[in-house]
């Protein structure tokens, strides 16, 4: 019944799961091959800094945390830098500059770093010519980079993601149950990860394999509008679904 599937959709509360970025983990398609090849070589860096930009789940994350783990490079976070700025001992990585908090600070980092010669990477969710950043100084710095976006997700690459979140969980899908839900949800990683999680909390929520039918009633917030209904894949059923809605 409704009020079952309801009921049991309220018991599951969101958490937030920790990443992993380890290398064999990265799925290397063409959308990430320009960022995969300038990481590689540092040396063709403009002013000794890249920026990588990408959508949220694109993987710049990703490529800079194994970056990071390759080179030595000290972490950190445009949400957190703030100033007095101790002179880094090593190449650098500042995530989420379109999020800044004081950008005096991370102007004050970029500047220390290539007066030391430290290697600095930088990301974002935009290209850094369309961030409203100020001073002056540090949009200058930010533009005088070198800037390499990761482009949209292939069809293989979100095929592959999908497999491995749900090796993952020790989740088994159908092959034509995964084809269904990448074909109604957004053709974004992050949206994966978001639905792969929603659906596992409640298929253990209901002590069931995950179906179609669950999906809908799970995932159906998320579905695109108009998006491949699936209508010539058959209902999968087990015995929970009886308490699923339509």
């Amino acid at each position: 019944m409704i009020g079952t599937i309801t009921k049991a959709r309220q018991l599951i509360l969101p958490f937030v799961e920790p990443e992993v970025f380890a290398r064999e983990d990265f799925i290397e398609a063409e959308s990430n091959a320009m960022a995969r090849a300038a990481l590689a070589n540092p040396e063709t860096w403009v002013n000794g800094r890249l920026v990588l930009w990408g959508a949220e789940g694109s993987g710049k994350s990703h490529l800079a945390a194994v970056w990071a783990a390759t080179r030595g490079a000290l972490l950190l976070s445009a949400t957190t830098l703030r100033a007095p700025i101790e002179p880094p001992a090593c190449d650098i990585v500042i995530e989420d500059i379109d999020a800044v908090i004081d950008p005096l600070a991370l102007l004050a980092c970029l500047n220390l770093a290539q007066a030391l010669g430290r290697m600095t990477l930088l990301t974002c969710r935009i290209p850094p010519a369309r961030l409203e950043i100020g001073p002056p100084d540090l949009a200058s710095r930010l533009h005088a980079s070198l800037t390499i976006g990761i482009g949209s997700p292939e069809d293989a690459l979100l095929d592959a993601l999908f497999r491995r979140l749900a090796a993952a969980r020790q989740m088994t899908f159908s092959d034509g149950l995964r084809r269904y839900l990448l074909a109604r949800l957004p053709r974004r990683p992050d949206v994966l990860h978001q639905a792969i999680a929603r659906l596992d909390r409640t298929t253990m929520a209901h002590a069931a394999r995950p179906t179609r039918r669950l999906a809908e009633a799970a995932l159906g917030d998320l579905f695109e509008p108009g998006g491949t209904p699936g209508c010539d894949q058959p209902t999968e059923r087990s015995a929970s679904d009886a308490q699923l809605p339509l």
